[in-house]
């Protein structure tokens, strides 16, 4: 099984995203269910449509937060699965 932080990923074209302050609100088309990202979920979703590599992220994020960076990592990666698994992001 690959890594999911080193896939390159595309937004879905079902997914429509707006950024409101520092968060981002996506819905997806398809199936009518809105999706609320925090700061860094944003950040996540703005390299995705961006296409970079969700690991080209994890130095910046781990310099701004405090935060451990297998603990990013794994955060990251339950973020990446749900996103996927909603249909949100897809593999490139």
């Amino acid at each position: 099984m690959s890594d999911s932080l080193l896939i390159r990923w595309r937004t879905s074209d079902q997914a429509i995203a707006n950024a409101v302050a520092d968060e981002t609100v996506i819905l997806h088309l398809g199936s009518g269910t809105y999706f609320g990202l925090d700061p860094i979920g944003a950040r996540l979703w703005a390299a995705v449509k961006n296409g970079a590599i969700p690991a080209s992220l994890c130095d910046e994020l781990i310099a701004e937060y405090d935060v451990e960076q297998a603990t990013l990592e794994q955060d990251l990666r339950a973020l990446i699965d749900e996103l996927a698994a909603n249909e949100l992001i897809l593999p490139a």
